[in-house]
């Protein structure tokens, strides 16, 4: 558990964050708050699965949540724009040099394809891709469809499934924790999407 000091930042954080996302293009049904809520507690999750000690924990929840913010100004390379809005409110906030550099180094592990160099990363990545091995993968796969459609990243319901595929085939899950307790569930995600 956090610290009392942390508790109190990470909650100021959070609700700031959530203000600025209320802005998302609706059309972004994949890439949401509920998407940005996931992360944040999958991560919590399998820091603790893996042993990480309170402070990482706190750090990787607020890359979590930072995350995705970029979507609020760009698609493409929203990554860097999330790692600019999160330098941004460090004015308000406080977080070392130090802090700022493994936030930034966190938030850009998420790009696809996935590269994490450290546990963290690892973390944060298997967080944000959590859903591929579990039982509510159809519902949150729907809601990527549409926003690729709505976004033209595929063309139709045949390019969606082939995409779908090929990225199921080669995701790997980086942590322990997560290969345990998703891989064969994601496995069986896999076989229902080319049953159809």
């Amino acid at each position: 558990m956090y610290s009392l000091m942390m508790v109190t930042d990470f909650e100021m954080i959070h609700a700031h964050v959530l203000q600025h996302m209320k802005g998302l293009d609706t059309r972004l049904t994949y890439h949401c708050i509920e998407h940005t809520m996931d992360v944040v507690k999958h991560s919590g999750r399998i820091a603790l699965d893996e042993g990480i000690n309170e402070k990482e924990t706190y750090l990787l929840s607020i890359a979590a949540l930072y995350h995705d913010t970029g979507f609020l100004y760009t698609y493409a390379g929203h990554e860097k724009r999330s790692c600019e809005i999160f330098i941004q409110d460090t004015s308000i906030f406080n977080f070392t040099e130090g802090e700022k550099n493994i936030i930034i180094e966190l938030i850009m592990s998420t790009k696809v394809p996935q590269l994490p160099k450290n546990l963290l990363q690892k973390i944060i990545c298997d967080a944000d891709l959590d859903y591929l091995g579990r039982n509510d993968f159809t519902d949150i796969a729907e809601r990527l469809r549409k926003e690729f459609l709505c976004y033209r990243i595929v063309a139709n319901q045949e390019d969606w499934h082939n995409l779908q595929i090929r990225f199921l085939q080669k995701h790997q899950y980086h942590t322990n924790s997560s290969r345990l307790l998703r891989e064969a569930f994601k496995k069986l995600n896999l076989a229902g999407i080319m049953e159809q």
